[in-house]
């Protein structure tokens, strides 16, 4: 399969019960073309092995590598999954010379192929250029049930990634393509980002914003104090949609928390407000699949960034399979 390495068993590793106490002795090693469909709740873990969006973008390249780290830091954690759920690792898709516009065809491809299988995809990343191809794969999946389902997008970040792809796409871009997809469809372009700074986005980016209706909470107002209103928002749009897409850029983070990103900043959200979000929206029943963008190892600090996405992983397992 172009585009794809198998899983690498030499990631997960740690301590050694023989008990299943740990994530490493739980995952099954499995390459895409051979996962089952799922008789009961299983989980896969798919990487995005790709920065090309992120150098396209003008950003610090590495999270290419961020999939094999977060999957390595994930594995030492402990397991509480229930015996009655299954973890896949399926690998990773891949960006060959510089081909991002393939690598999300693959994706695509991959996400469509979990989702058949009744599998719960988790995709790891990579540039938040992994957003276009992971919608497109649910989208295929759906359309391919005809039911007319819609989908929403949450996007926990600090930038809105509306970027109009005048010359490439890039990591900047994803959301603003799916919206000209959706237009050439005639279909709703739903989405709700958490976290937005303006001082991570120019003017015209919020004038994009405010065009396409999109429904934002700026960074200053993503903080606890007003965690009731912010239910509120999230409630609503869960709502008025059939089924939710959550991607999480770890650049939305403050670099306190996650400085292995390719945008760092001091002045991001706090893991406690993704995790009490992530609650509200996994209680809807309606989330079908999630990512993680952004993770680069090459300006991580003691494997923090990795460790708090494997943790946000960790939470979303456990929490979407009932553990």
């Amino acid at each position: 399969m172009k585009h794809y390495d198998p899983p690498k068993k030499d990631l997960w590793t740690g301590r050694i019960s023989n008990k299943w106490l740990y994530l490493h002795e739980k995952v099954h090693c499995t390459p895409l073309e051979e996962i089952p469909e799922a008789q009961k709740k299983s989980i896969a873990l798919l990487g995005y092995a790709c920065d090309e969006g992120v150098r396209r973008n003008q950003g610090r390249v590495g999270a290419a590598d961020g999939p094999d780290a977060i999957k390595s830091s994930f594995g030492k954690m402990p397991n509480h999954l229930g015996s009655n759920v299954l973890l896949h690792d399926v690998g990773s898709v891949v960006c060959s010379n510089g081909d991002m516009e393939s690598a999300q065809e693959q994706l695509a491809e991959a996400v469509a192929t979990l989702l058949e299988r009744k599998q719960f995809p988790i995709v790891l990343g990579g540039g938040h250029d992994m957003a276009y191809g992971h919608y497109n794969g649910i989208k295929k999946y759906l359309d391919a049930k005809k039911e007319g389902q819609t989908i929403g997008i949450i996007n926990f970040d600090a930038h809105f990634d509306l970027r109009k792809n005048t010359e490439q796409s890039n990591s900047g871009t994803p959301f603003y393509q799916i919206v000209q997809d959706c237009q050439k469809e005639g279909i709703d372009f739903n989405y709700l980002c958490l976290g937005i700074r303006k001082d991570a986005n120019d003017r015209h980016l919020f004038e994009t914003a405010k065009d396409l209706n999109v429904i934002y909470v700026m960074c200053e107002t993503f903080q606890p104090a007003f965690l009731q209103e912010i239910t509120t928002f999230i409630n609503a749009f869960t709502k008025n949609v059939d089924q939710v897409y959550v991607t999480i850029d770890l650049d939305g983070f403050s670099s306190a928390f996650a400085p292995g990103v390719s945008a760092a900043s001091p002045m991001g959200f706090t893991p406690h407000m993704v995790l009490e979000c992530l609650k509200t929206i996994i209680t809807s029943g309606k989330l079908i699949s999630l990512d993680i963008a952004e993770m680069n190892p090459k300006y991580d600090i003691d494997g923090q960034t990795a460790k708090l996405a494997a943790s946000l992983v960790h939470h979303v397992a456990h929490a979407v399979s009932g553990s």
